[in-house]
């Protein structure tokens, strides 16, 4: 059932340096998946497990990333979290990520967080891992740590959570419904691709803040074929298209809903934990993240200063990496 291959190593034109890049393994399995709210599944697992240290620490974020996470030998193209890749040292660490469940479009059933915890431990069976050293999950990734901790804490050492809280926040899950609303738009109309992109754009409005877009779009509207244009529109059109290019509506309806599915009880946390929220997030905030983290017997908490609000895991690049350096060395000390 498995279809797991080894990746060539030989280099490619690319504008990264293939000489120092880590191997690979990129592949592929068929597991049963009983979902929490879907019944019985068979589902494709996609993973990369790159680096070749001793040490696995299994990385996920948002529901748009994948199991790319940094370059590598055979994949030179970045990864989601390329800007994290100096924070790990693949010479001692092995990175694990997998494609979300769901994310291929493929399965048109609701989708849990806790089912996707359930995906990693079946993957780790398949690799015949016993165990993770930690979980490094920002956004969507941070919920399903979560889950890994409370479902699977014998699989997991320890885990560091960015910008994931207890459950939805009402607001991100109202803004959600309204995505999820333009993807019904766009598959009525015919044009399920336009209805996604809609979705994005909107999406993209709680990913950052007011505060951003009061310094970059300030310019006045503008008339084209006799209807207005913001100094946004731009920028907006640009991520719609370019996710509609990668996403299909059944998956961005499932893995949207997945995250307001997602809820986790404190004293469920199996594993040492670790919290960072960013003071500027609309979709987590922070007061959520730091209450589950008081919540949770022994979790340390983090704030990261941002104006960029949820997006602050990709773009607030030192913080971050100082805070992955951190755990990771922590991991070092208490084995």
């Amino acid at each position: 059932m498995s279809l797991t291959d080894r990746c060539s190593t030989e280099p490619q034109p690319d504008s990264l340096e293939l000489r120092s890049m880590p191997p690979v393994e990129r592949g592929e399995v068929e597991v049963p998946l009983a979902l929490r709210h879907g019944g019985e599944a068979c589902v494709t697992l996609r993973y990369e497990l790159v680096g070749q240290g001793s040490q696995l620490l299994l990385v996920g974020g948002g529901i748009s990333a994948g199991r790319h996470v940094v370059a590598s030998a055979g994949f030179a193209e970045p990864g989601w979290w390329q800007a994290q890749e100096p924070s790990f040292d693949l010479d001692r660490h092995r990175l694990l990520a997998i494609d979300w469940v769901g994310s291929d479009g493929a399965i048109d059933l609701p989708i849990d967080a806790a089912d996707q915890a359930d995906a990693i431990a079946a993957l780790l069976d398949h690799l015949e891992i016993a165990r993770a050293d930690a979980f490094i999950g920002a956004s969507y990734g941070g919920m399903v740590a979560l889950h890994v901790a409370a479902r699977h804490p014998d699989r997991c050492g320890s885990i560091l959570v960015i910008s994931a809280s207890a459950a939805a926040h009402p607001f991100a899950s109202a803004c959600r419904s309204l995505q999820r609303r333009a993807l019904d738009l766009g598959e009525a109309a015919g044009d399920p691709a336009s209805g996604v992109a809609l979705a994005r754009a909107m999406a993209m409005l709680t990913y950052r803040t007011p505060g951003e877009f009061g310094e970059r779009f300030a310019s006045r509207p503008r008339i084209e074929n006799g209807r207005v244009r913001v100094s946004a529109d731009d920028y907006l059109d640009h991520h719609g298209r370019s996710h509609a290019g990668r996403m299909s509506a059944v998956a961005y309806r499932r893995l949207s809903e997945s995250i307001d599915f997602h809820r986790i009880e404190p004293v469920e946390v199996g594993a040492p934990a670790t919290f960072a929220a960013v003071d500027s997030d609309a979709l987590v905030p922070a007061t959520d993240v730091e209450a589950l983290a008081a919540a949770v017997p022994g979790a340390h908490f983090h704030i990261i200063h941002s104006r960029f609000g949820h997006d602050a895991f990709l773009k607030e690049q030192a913080q971050v990496a100082a805070l992955i350096t951190e755990f990771v060395q922590s991991l070092e000390s208490n084995p």
